[in-house]
């Protein structure tokens, strides 16, 4: 049985595919549109399956299934991996090649291998190199019968207009917070209401962000960060209690949940504070934002980090009169 309500806050794009499906006339090339961690990746998996199984029969492994082909980053090469061991800058992913775009070609030259439909998913779209963009156009122009393609992007404008005016756009909208704590109640049934609470007010309406939050255990990380913004740190009190609680060498994926916290309190932060504050937050933002699109190519001392995020938070507290 096909599943009709898979996806929490994306109900209506499930429907639309499912009524695509059905239909004589289904459009062969589709943009899922939103921000990151809305689930779009999770949806393009699921729907390719729904497209490929047969009628009546279980539904595949998007995965392993041969008639559904991903195109995505290729893996960072064994130099790149020394590079990240030894602590100097690295890459972490490539862009989505003409070959892989080739490839995906010389595929399409032969039927589907068990049914009579096929789904080619590119994740993301955004990345694909420019000589692969004008390679994919000849394939959404001219697609071969049967063949359907999913285009995961999170900055639609990125790509090229004759791209998206071959596609049809299914949008992927924030959740609200109860549709947030369904996601979370779901996925992490354990969490408790202050990790559940941090993840809602610091997600952004992304369940994805929301997951990775409580999966990070950063109930109590939110509440010292809160209480840096609404305090101060002079004596570096909390600083140091926020130091205490990341632990000695937390994993890197928990210190880059760390910098996306601190940039997602002052977000939420800034519209109800006065304008000299605001006009901090956004610089305290600004550097936060520098910090983690370098965090992919460098390696940072874990307590150095966590302090200068600290510090940031600090230098955007609201002022002590209003504090009191």
């Amino acid at each position: 049985m096909s599943r009709t309500k898979p996806f929490i806050g994306q109900e209506l794009a499930w429907q639309e595919w499912l009524s695509a499906i059905g239909s004589e006339r289904m459009h062969h090339a589709w943009l899922l549109s939103g921000a990151k961690g809305l689930g779009k990746r999770a949806f393009a998996r699921a729907a390719a399956a729904e497209l490929v199984k047969e009628p009546g029969g279980k539904l595949p492994d998007a995965a392993s299934h041969p008639d559904i082909h991903i195109l995505e980053h290729l893996p960072s090469n064994e130099d790149e991996a020394k590079k990240k061991a030894e602590g100097k800058p690295y890459q972490t992913k490539r862009n989505i090649t003409i070959d892989q775009i080739r490839q995906m070609q010389h595929r399409l030259t032969t039927r589907p291998t068990l049914g009579s439909r096929r789904a080619i998913i590119i994740d993301p779209a955004d990345d694909l190199e420019k000589n692969a963009v004008n390679a994919l156009l000849k394939s959404l122009e001219e697609p071969p019968a049967g063949t359907y393609f999913l285009l995961i992007s999170h900055q639609p404008g990125r790509l090229l207009p004759t791209v998206r005016s071959r596609c049809r756009v299914l949008r992927f909208a924030a959740l609200g917070p109860d549709e947030l704590d369904a996601v979370i109640r779901r996925d992490v049934p354990e969490a408790d209401s202050e990790a559940r609470a941090a993840a809602i007010a610091a997600s952004r309406g992304s369940p994805g962000v929301a997951l990775n939050f409580v999966e990070h255990d950063l109930g109590a990380i939110h509440r010292l960060m809160m209480q840096i913004l609404r305090e101060g740190d002079s004596d570096f009190h909390l600083r140091g209690a926020l130091a205490d609680e990341m632990g000695a060498r937390p994993p890197r994926d928990r210190q880059l949940a760390a910098l996306e916290l601190a940039r997602s309190v002052l977000v939420a932060e800034l519209p109800d504070a006065p304008r000299a504050r605001q006009m901090k937050i956004i610089e305290a933002h600004g550097t936060l934002t520098t910090l983690s699109s370098q965090a992919p190519i460098y390696n940072f001392d874990a307590g150095l980090l966590i302090m200068e995020i600290g510090g940031l938070l600090a230098s955007a507290a609201m002022p002590r009169e209003a504090a009191r």
